[in-house]
Order: structure tokens, then C-alpha cells, then sequence
């Protein structure tokens, strides 16, 4: 008899779970965070400063779960988590053999879900399969097809149920991997369009697993929603998709929002400075859903709410990084800043060509600003400055290309940073700004057009760019560094980013007309990345001085004329776009 009673207890247990919510009111909370980029403590490793950091998100989602319920919050992150803080990179490559701090912060925090972004992929198959098998959190990204099964590298999708309610979470990378970053790193796999992949997604979903809400995650920016921007197709998805009730959205780093009368788009910016935070309250009547109503708002963080657990926790973990980045690696005898990039030939610049043309297959080489306004004081280089001088993983890529694909990479570059001037009236500009609401903070500011880690110059070449020309008719080269003629039908190994010569922001491909989907056959050489290589030259060195890193007879000399002209024009340009010098 007991057993039989047992036996009867089972099963009105199994029909309550499968009948699914009782009659009533149930209210979720969505927090969402993207584009964390290694803002893992809320400690700055010089200085003593703080900055918002995932120790913040921890307190908010603590005090959300506090008073809504813990079974009520959903905590989801977009992408881009392992990239871009000197802890990300100490865990990443540094310290493998213990587990990766992020994985163990993502468990710690109580993720639903993590979304694999651009940036997580540039780490490379160690890092992120590591970080893959490691976590207790599903990494999601249904459009990353494995070669081998043709079925997604990652997962796709999570359920979870709360109260009954069963909720879909759908993830998805950013399609337009290839186009950035080196095929050894996402070797095995290939990226599809989220159109019309997403929706595909969300009907099987639904009609397989009957969610009561659906959460789609993108590490893709807003976009224009006018179809044009594979890797920003945000707008393109809010318009079209069916069923899905949050789109959470990434990548830009521009914070947006947009609520709908069945969906709402959140975008919460970048580096813990927003949470999205979503609100659902959904009636059941019978078993079913008779009403859904969503809200959804930009929460900006308070950096000096930390979660004081969490903080002591990971103390261990923060010391290290901190005791590996403040090593002593030479000595910088000039003043490094990423600005002067802008205005013509600069030591900063100068440095990167340096680096570049170090490695004995390179004869030229490309390279661009890779930090807004970075500074970097003379006096002793800490590891620490080494990220601000370079703070991408990007590895160093000989390339082989004529003289006419080298001259037109760089009329592609300065047509993106320089504008056609003539007398220079008060009303011509130089550079390629605009006074527009910057979207990511809201503030009107004089700022670029374009994005000015595509600003590439060449190294190993003497070179005028004459800004009254029409663009495209702008560079005249003169010779190579060390006086030999150059010829637009000769052949010359080209040094750059890995990100330059996988497609990264069209140079190559639109610019010369190269087709970087078969970069392979042209490259000459592959070396570390480039921070590596930037280490190593000032273990050789020990110092970084004008002299040392602006030889004419390595990296040439270029200049925008008619100086008469573009040195009245560049100071009132660079006076607008850096007021005061800051």
C-alpha cells in the first residue's frame, strides 16, 4: 500500500510539472549585460581607481533577485566577455592551468546563459573550448556550424522553467566572423546569417519545446534595420521576428533600446556601464497564457556597488593579474599618444610600423591608431601600459600584394579619413568628422565618421597625401624607405594585423580588390600576436625613443600637403575633436 500511495504522489507530480503554471500572475525579470571585454574587477590595476565591472552587475542582480525572487530573474550575457582587460588576457593565455576566472565569475553570478561574441572567438580554440567544457553556464551560438556534424560548434539553446513557466533562450555569434579574424581561429566551423536563420530557430523551438517566453541573444549591433549590415542586423531582426518576446543585442557598444507592442530590443552599451533590464508579467488561465506585457529599460550601473562576496572571493585572482601586469618591460623616453595618429606621422604609429617591419619577410607595412586617444607617459613601461599601446589580440600577417593593390589600400583609408579641401574656408574640414550625439554616451561631440583603428598609414615608403585631390587620386608615392623607386607592377610583402588581412573593415577587400576569403595563398609569414612581438622588441631594446622607432631608411616618411593648407586646417580640426588637448 505504501508503494502504491508513493506511486500515486509520483505521478500528480509529474502531471503538475506537466500541466505546466496554475492560474495566475508570474512576473520575470530579464538582466542582460554585453561586451563585458574583461571587466572583471572593479579594482584598476595602477592608480587606485574603480571603474563598473561585473562585481556591480552582481549587486544588482542580487538586489533584483532580493526583492522580486530568485526563480524570477533570468540573467543573460551577449558576448564578448574574453577580450580586451589585462585579466582576460592573464586567464586566457598566462594562467591555464587553473580554471578560467570568467567561468568561475559566470557560475558565481548564477548566468542563465552566455552568448559567444567576435572577440570570445579571436581567443582561439585553447581558450574558448576550454572555456567551454569548464562552465557550469551554456555557451550559445546556433549559427556557428561545426564543418564535422553540421550542426551548431556551441549550443544552441536553453530551456529553463520557473514556476511552471517554461522560457527559450536562443543565442547566436556575429555572422561576420570571417571576415575579421584568421580562419585557425574558428577552424572546424563556419558562421551563418542571422536572417533568416533566427526565425527558422524560433519556430522549431517553439514548436518543439512550447515556451511560454522567448529570449533571442545576439552578439550583432543595432543597424539601420534596413537589411544592409551583416554584423549589425539588431533592427533587421526587432522588425521581423515572430514569437520572441526579448531581443538582447550587443557588439556596437551603443547603448539602445526599443519596446514594441510584443517585442523589446535592449542593447545595454559595453564594459558594465548599463544593465538591460527587462520586465514580463504573464496571466494564466487554464494552463495557458491569456496575457503577455513586456517592459524593458537601460539601468546604468554604480561602480562603487560591488558585491563585497564576491569581491573577496576572486581577491586571489585579481592580485595575480595585478602582481603579472605591473612588471617592469623597458624604459619609454617620448610620450605615446594614439591622437597625433590623426594629424600625420606619429611615434605611436611609428612604434607599430617598427614592430612590424622587424620581422625579416616585410618590406611595408600597414598600420592604424588602435586606441581613441590613448596616452602613454615617458618613464618606465609596466606590461600594463603594453595594453594600451595594443590592446587587441591581433596576431602579425605578411601578406603579399602589388604596388597598385598597396597604393589603393591606402586611398581607401584616407578617403574614410580625410575630406577634399581648397582654400580652406571656415567652413572645410580636413578630417571626416561631425557634430552628432555620440551614441554611445548621448553627448553631441565632434567625432569621426569612421572608425579610426581603419586610419592605415604605410611603413617602408615615402609618400605625400595631397588633400585638394578628389579621393582616390590623393596618394602619390615616391619611393621606397631606403630611396629605391617603387612600382605599382612589383610584388612586396606587406605586414599588418591579422584582423587587417581576414577583411577587417574593407581595406583589402574594397579597397584593392582583394579577396580575403583566399588571404591564405598570399600570406608570406604568420607570427605571434602583436603585443607579443611588441614585448619582445623592447627586451631587445630595453627603450623606446624617436630615434630608434622613426628611422626614415625603415619606415619612410609621409606628409598631407599642401602644407600651407592641411596644417591650418588639421589644428582647427583637432582643436574641435580634442578641446583643451584632452
Amino acid at each position: 500500500m505504501k508503494n502504491f500511495y508513493l506511486f500515486v504522489v509520483a505521478m500528480v507530480l509529474c502531471a503538475m510539472v506537466s500541466c505546466g503554471p496554475g492560474d495566475g500572475q508570474y512576473t520575470f525579470h530579464l538582466l542582460a549585460t554585453n561586451d563585458v571585454h574583461g571587466c572583471y574587477f572593479d579594482s584598476l590595476y595602477t592608480g587606485g581607481g574603480t571603474r563598473s565591472s561585473l562585481m556591480s552587475v552582481s549587486w544588482y542582480a542580487d538586489s533584483v533577485r532580493t526583492a522580486a525572487g530568485p526563480d524570477n530573474v533570468v540573467l543573460i550575457d551577449a558576448g564578448d566577455c574574453l577580450q580586451g582587460d589585462n585579466a582576460a588576457y592573464y586567464f586566457n593565455y598566462v594562467d591555464t592551468a587553473a580554471p578560467h576566472v570568467y567561468g568561475r565569475m559566470a557560475g558565481y553570478m548564477k548566468y542563465d546563459a552566455v552568448v559567444v561574441g567576435n572577440h570570445d572567438i579571436e581567443t582561439g580554440h585553447p581558450v574558448y573550448d576550454r572555456l567551454d567544457r569548464e562552465m557550469k553556464v551554456p555557451l550559445l551560438a546556433a549559427n556557428a556550424i561545426s564543418d564535422d556534424t553540421g550542426r551548431p560548434y556551441f549550443q544552441d539553446y536553453v530551456i529553463l522553467r520557473r514556476h511552471g513557466v517554461k522560457i527559450a533562450i536562443l543565442g547566436y555569434t556575429n555572422p561576420n566572423i570571417k571576415n575579421w579574424l584568421s580562419y585557425s581561429l574558428w577552424s572546424g566551423m563556419r558562421f551563418e546569417s542571422l536572417l533568416p536563420l533566427v526565425q527558422n530557430d524560433v519556430d522549431r523551438v517553439i514548436a518543439r519545446e512550447k515556451p511560454h517566453l522567448v529570449i533571442v541573444a545576439v552578439h550583432a549591433g543595432t543597424g539601420s534595420g534596413d537589411g544592409s549590415q551583416s554584423e549589425n542586423q539588431g533592427l533587421d531582426l526587432f522588425k521581423s521576428l515572430e514569437g520572441v518576446d526579448f531581443l538582447v543585442c550587443a557588439h556596437d557598444h551603443r547603448p539602445y533600446l526599443a519596446v514594441g507592442d510584443s517585442i523589446c530590443m535592449i542593447n545595454s552599451g559595453s564594459h558594465c556601464r548599463n544593465i538591460g533590464h527587462g520586465t514580463v508579467t504573464l496571466e494564466f488561465k487554464g494552463g495557458k497564457c491569456i496575457s503577455k506585457s513586456l517592459d524593458a529599460a537601460l539601468i546604468p550601473v554604480r561602480k562603487e556597488r560591488v558585491d563585497a562576496k564576491m569581491k573577496e572571493m576572486f581577491r586571489p585572482d585579481y592580485e595575480a593579474v595585478k602582481e603579472f601586469t605591473l612588471r617592469p618591460v623597458g624604459e619609454l623616453k617620448v610620450p605615446l599618444r594614439t591622437r597625433d595618429a590623426y594629424a600625420g606621422m606619429s611615434d605611436y604609429v611609428n612604434l607599430l610600423h617598427t614592430v612590424s617591419l622587424s620581422v625579416p619577410e616585410a618590406q611595408l607595412s600597414l598600420a592604424a591608431p588602435l586606441t581613441f586617444n590613448g596616452y602613454v607617459r615617458p618613464g618606465t613601461l609596466l606590461y600594463n601600459d603594453l595594453f594600451t599601446v595594443y590592446p587587441f589580440e591581433n596576431q602579425l600577417y605578411v601578406v603579399s600584394m602589388t604596388g597598385k593593390e598597396v597604393k589603393d589600400c591606402l586611398e581607401y583609408s584616407y578617403a574614410g579619413w580625410v575630406n577634399t579641401v581648397s582654400g580652406g574656408g571656415d567652413g572645410e574640414h580636413i578630417l571626416r568628422i561631425e557634430n552628432e550625439p555620440d551614441p554611445r554616451t548621448g553627448q553631441k561631440r565632434w567625432s569621426f565618421v569612421g572608425r579610426s583603428y581603419n586610419f592605415d598609414s604605410a611603413g617602408g615608403l615615402v609618400y605625400d597625401v595631397d588633400v585638394t585631390e578628389p579621393a582616390g587620386s590623393r596618394v602619390k608615392i615616391k619611393s621606397l624607405a631606403d630611396g629605391a623607386a617603387f612600382s605599382e607592377d612589383a610584388v612586396y610583402n606587406v605586414a599588418m594585423t591579422s584582423y587587417r588581412a581576414s577583411g577587417g573593415g574593407g581595406i583589402l577587400r574594397d579597397g584593392a580588390g582583394i579577396d580575403t576569403d583566399s588571404i591564405d595563398t598570399r600570406i608570406v609569414a604568420r607570427y605571434p600576436e602583436i603585443r607579443d612581438l611588441l614585448y619582445a622588441y623592447l627586451q631587445e631594446h630595453s627603450a623606446i625613443d624617436s630615434g630608434l622607432i622613426g628611422n626614415p631608411e625603415l619606415i619612410g616618411e609621409w606628409h598631407f600637403v599642401p602644407g600651407t593648407i592641411a596644417d591650418r586646417l588639421m589644428s582647427r580640426d583637432m582643436a574641435l575633436m580634442f578641446p583643451s588637448g584632452k
